[in-house]
């Protein structure tokens, strides 16, 4: 387990994602919201579906691939966060600026955090909580519209519903993780890509020109693909809740490209709804969990270097290059460290 690790990947994944905001709603200009979301995640998974092809030898000694029961997690993911969230972040984006999108994105930690705590068993503390309530009270003071009507929260909802489909995605992510993270992200992005497309033509939106769709095809790449890599291998790391309040800044990255791109208003609202949110993201930062925990014995397959968790024995057919992958054993362990929820410490609290 690697906490520094993973918050440096979860932070990369952020600053990805973070930028796809602006620059979608730049691509949004004559191009239908449900096509756009559907070309995003088309670029992403052809161009990684490329990129794995190319090194599938590699990959196949290093990293585990899909199997079982995890081919349906992998399911209920991709309809989830890949084909009902997109199309609803890209309604919300038409009817709203991409800075307040950008920012109203950090209600997808918050759900994510309660998901993994309420559904999925996750330790959250008190400070985990206290700062999950922080960006909620930031969302809250950036969606507020006082006086509006009911029509005015039609954009922010859709927003919402988005965040929630990306949490039970994140969730269920999580138990997948160990997989291949290339293999992951690149069926997520065909299958949800293939589906929204095929949607946005059959409700009569136009394919965009050849410039247009290849410009969504890299910042899908890049923004979306890219992305989900590097936050499904935080994941393995530092659990779906501490993923999700790190990926949480990637909105105030994209709502400073919005300002500097859009030329956006960075007003008040948006600076203490800003500030409100970075706290929270601090304490979820400089959270410490340690005491004595028990590692019960359980044999599974996935990428790993030989440390305290992963003391066996290699016969002549295992892959000698560390990080590798095989089916191995952990043996039953009792011993006392600073951890988080990775894949090796699901334990109980």
């Amino acid at each position: 387990m690697n906490r520094a690790g993973g918050a440096a990947l979860a932070l990369t994944s952020a600053v990805l994602f973070g930028a796809s905001t602006p620059l979608a709603k730049l691509l949004l200009d004559g191009v239908d919201p449900l096509m756009l979301a559907g070309l995003l995640y088309l670029g992403s998974g052809v161009g990684l579906a490329l990129f794995r092809a190319a090194g599938r030898r590699r990959a196949q000694a290093r990293e585990a691939a899909l199997r079982g029961r995890q081919w349906l997690w992998l399911g209920l993911a991709i309809a989830s966060g890949g084909v009902a969230a997109p199309g609803l972040l890209m309604f919300g984006l038409s009817g709203t600026s991409a800075a307040a999108t950008s920012l109203l994105l950090n209600l997808e930690p918050i759900f994510t955090v309660l998901l993994a705590w309420l559904c999925f068993g996750e330790a959250i503390g008190g400070r985990i909580a206290l700062g999950m309530t922080a960006i909620a009270a930031g969302a809250l003071a950036l969606s507020w519209q006082g006086g509006g009507t009911a029509e005015s929260a039609v954009a922010p909802a859709a927003i919402a519903l988005a965040c929630l489909g990306w949490a039970v995605d994140n969730n269920l992510t999580r138990k997948i993780s160990l997989a291949d993270p290339v293999q992951i992200a690149a069926l997520k992005g065909g299958v949800a890509g293939a589906i929204n497309v095929a949607l946005a033509v059959s409700a009569g939106a136009r394919v965009p020109a050849p410039g247009p769709m290849a410009a969504a095809g890299l910042v899908g790449l890049v923004g979306y693909g890219v992305s989900l890599v590097l936050f499904v291998l935080a994941l393995r790391d530092v659990g779906a809740a501490r993923t999700g309040a790190y990926f949480s800044l990637a909105p105030f990255f994209g709502a400073i490209l919005s300002v500097a791109l859009l030329g956006e208003r960075l007003s008040a609202r948006l600076l203490v709804a800003g500030l409100a949110m970075a706290a929270g993201v601090w304490l979820h930062l400089t959270e410490h969990h340690e005491h004595a925990h028990d590692h019960p014995e359980v044999e599974h397959d996935h990428a790993h270097v030989h440390d305290d968790h992963h003391g066996h024995e290699h016969d002549s057919a295992d892959a000698p290059i560390e990080p590798h992958a095989h089916r191995h054993v952990h043996r039953g362990l009792i011993h006392y460290h600073p951890h988080f929820p990775d894949v090796h410490h699901e334990h109980p609290h």
